[in-house]
């Protein structure tokens, strides 16, 4: 591996982080809702961002995939939310939050990739 681009990934990683902390508080204090909007929003446009990236940029998709987007998406995190939704009585919610991920997700992905032209 290159240690330039590790240090890349490494920094940009870091900067991910912080936009998802950003983005997540900024969601929440809009919404102001029990449900994970921000987390939601964070790992829907980093499916859309990833598609696009990996299409458009196929040679940077690591610094920028793996760096930025992998410190600025949370799959984790949208667990944990769905399991303490779950816990706290609001089952429809919790399934709604794993459904609704993963199928808005998967829709930006592709999204991502057929704007970028990587599909094809």
């Amino acid at each position: 591996m290159n240690p330039l681009v590790f240090a890349l990934a490494a920094a940009c990683g870091g900067l991910g982080a912080a936009a998802r902390y950003l983005i997540d508080i900024g969601v929440a204090h809009v919404t102001r809702s029990r449900f994970p909007w921000g987390v939601m929003v964070i790992n829907i446009t980093g499916s859309l961002l990833l598609g696009a990236v990996v299409g458009m940029l196929p040679g940077a998709a690591f610094v920028v995939g793996a760096g930025f987007l992998g410190g600025y998406t949370t799959f984790s995190t949208a667990m944990v939310d769905a399991i303490s939704l779950w816990r706290d009585g609001e089952q429809r919610a919790a399934v709604a939050d794993v459904i609704g991920m993963l199928v808005l997700s998967l829709a930006a992905a592709l999204l991502g990739l057929g704007i970028s032209g990587g599909l094809g």
